[in-house]
């Protein structure tokens, strides 16, 4: 049994919060998003938060600090939309390898520092593996239904070339997140099997779809429980949900989960829903209080906040979790794929 599974088993891990609503408080210009290295590209780099690992690492470890203190086991790595497929917007698809590299040493050196100070509480890394801009299940052209932006092979190199970099930097944990399309997901997670066998890798890996709406599905149309039987046939440290809704909203789908997985169920929602403003209004006591019916009806075994987040969530949802035991899994996960 690793110690990500031992843990699993006997407290409600917690992760981190948001990264990009941290890295508004920098407020950072055009040209610090450039630094020097790139101060001549081509194109606009402002909005490319990944890109900030190497041009404003010093912001990223300082922002994974903050919420290793406020009490997260477990922090992801600065690299949502470090892809192929997304930084072509950028025209950086050759910087992809460097940038989730970077990303996970930074986030695991901060992870070590810490867990020397304090052996009792080890930290975590998760490599973050977002959904892309494009999905593989819809047309983006309403004239056109069977046409697809991205093949699913594509999807497959991409993710496949980001959990390569992930691991060589030293991440713990690979989290395939924010899933809207279950095909780009199974993308992901072949890509992520054929490397483990490769690699003779036993990482564990999580995953956490998005309900978009009240309709209570995935943007590919799946209920909870439907997007939980298309993930099933890999062996996964936990499954759940995250963004899109605040934590009273995704309490129903998070009971299917608890009922149905045998998984560990992980949950970091939104601050609540945006405002008119698109901005995040819900403090870290309402958010905790809502989470709480969460760890009343023992749904979850791993807890965090997404948009609009900070470390002051974090540290409010951690404070309340310390009163109550994880979620039974159902069955013990597989030590051999852990």
């Amino acid at each position: 049994m690793s110690k990500l599974e031992d843990l699993l088993s006997k407290k409600i891990l917690i992760l981190d919060g948001a990264m990009g609503t941290m890295l508004q408080e920098y407020k950072f210009s055009e040209e610090d998003f450039r630094g020097r290295r790139f101060a001549d590209w081509h194109l606009y780099l402002k909005g490319n938060n990944d890109l900030l690992s190497i041009t404003q690492p010093h912001a990223i470890a300082e922002i994974h600090r903050k919420y290793f203190l406020a009490g997260a086991d477990i922090v992801e790595t600065n690299t949502f939309s470090a892809n192929t497929i997304a930084m072509a917007d950028y025209g950086m698809e050759e910087l992809v390898y460097e940038l989730n590299y970077e990303s996970a040493k930074i986030a695991k050196q901060v992870a070590l520092e810490l867990t020397l100070e304090t052996p009792e509480k080890p930290r975590f890394v998760a490599g973050a593996m977002g959904p892309t801009n494009k999905t593989a299940s819809m047309s983006p052209d309403v004239n056109d239904p069977g046409y697809r932006a991205i093949s699913f092979k594509q999807l497959f190199t991409a993710y496949k070339q980001q959990a390569k970099a992930l691991i060589d930097g030293g991440v713990d944990i690979l989290l395939v997140e924010t899933v809207f399309d279950t095909l780009n997901a199974k993308a992901a997670l072949f890509a992520i099997d054929e490397l483990k066998e490769e690699l003779n890798s036993n990482i564990p890996v999580m995953i956490s779809g998005t309900i978009t709406d009240a309709s209570g599905r995935t943007l590919s149309g799946q209920t909870a429980e439907a997007f939980l039987i298309s993930i099933s046939h890999i062996p996964l440290l936990s499954v759940g949900f995250n963004c899109a809704l605040g934590a009273k909203q995704l309490t129903p789908h998070l009971e299917v989960l608890a009922r149905k997985s045998n998984f560990g169920v992980s949950a970091y929602p939104n601050a609540g829903l945006p405002n008119a403003f698109g901005e995040y209004d819900e403090t870290p006591q309402e958010m905790a209080e809502q989470i709480r019916e969460y760890l009343e009806k023992s749904l979850v075994n791993i807890l965090g906040g997404c948009c609009g987040t900070t470390p002051a969530h974090i540290k409010a949802i951690a404070k309340i979790a310390e009163d109550y035991k994880p979620r039974i899994l159902k069955d013990q996960l597989n030590p051999e794929t852990v």
